[in-house]
């Protein structure tokens, strides 16, 4: 009998995006191109397509960690990402979680969507501050994001590099900033730093593109490289060369374009 393959596991707790670009949908999709057996705990149901969000309904924090305790039993993630957890009672139940278990853990922020609806109540960014960053391995806040964690917005590559530092400082997890909303600069440009390290990463611009759920995809590709054995650096780049494939192979999904998730890039394992 052939002996099978073992994938490693990686965890996506998030919401659920109904129009399949962001979210876990999202999320399972980059994990599976990756090359990880992707599995999920669900943190809100949204009613959405790629052009609004018509209604947020979060699942009780009960019900999350039973997700969360299914998973962990019989399919141990080697790395775990966030996404939208839109209640602070999620975001405090995910932070003593994690807090407790040697699991790497990216956070993505989700705070506002692409076309502008809340994705985290206004009472929950204090937990998100006090209580998820600071269980996090990886935070990987976009430059609005970074206001609300740091009180500015970066508006330079070298404000960007001073608010890396800045959040590492104040809370002692790798930070990764996202600068694609840097539209003056010709390259989307990200500032990676870990207290030991500073990495820049860049890679051309595609003009004239509205993309949905580069965040999510961003963040669950460095998560799927580290449940591949990659250093925190290498999974950082191992995600943006992910992302940056899906943007340039987009493709027309009724009058929208949807992120190429399923070109294939898989991950580097380490050694």
């Amino acid at each position: 009998m052939t002996a099978r393959k073992q994938l490693p596991v990686a965890l996506a707790i998030a919401g659920s995006d109904s129009g399949g670009g962001a979210g876990v949908q999202a999320d399972l999709k980059t994990f599976a191109a990756m090359g990880v057996h992707g599995t999920s705990a669900i943190a809100c149901l949204t009613a959405q397509n790629p052009k609004r969000v018509l209604a947020v309904e979060p699942c009780s924090s009960a019900m999350l960690r039973r997700q969360i305790e299914a998973i962990f039993e019989e399919l141990p993630p080697a790395a775990a990402k966030t996404g939208m957890l839109f209640s602070a009672e999620n975001l405090r139940l995910v932070a003593n979680y994690f807090s407790r278990i040697k699991c790497p853990l990216v956070v993505d922020p989700v705070m506002v969507s692409t076309s502008g609806a809340r994705l985290l109540k206004r009472n929950a960014e204090r937990a998100l501050i006090e209580n998820l960053m600071p269980a996090a391995t990886l935070v990987t806040p976009n430059l609005d994001e970074v206001k609300v964690l740091l009180g500015r917005r970066p508006d330079s590559i070298e404000t960007m590099r001073e608010a890396a530092r800045e959040i590492h400082r104040r809370f002692g997890c790798a930070v990764l900033v996202k600068g694609g909303h840097l539209i003056e600069n010709k390259l989307a440009v990200d500032i990676f730093y870990d207290g030991t390290s500073e990495l820049k990463l860049a890679a051309p611009r595609i003009p004239n593109l509205r993309t949905h759920g580069t965040g999510c995809t961003y963040s669950a590709a460095i998560c799927a490289a580290l449940a591949l054995g990659n250093s925190l650096p290498q999974a950082v780049r191992v995600g943006k060369k992910f992302v940056t494939a899906a943007i340039a192979h987009t493709y027309r999904v009724g009058n929208h374009f949807a992120l190429g998730h399923l070109k294939p890039i898989h991950g580097q394992r380490r050694g």
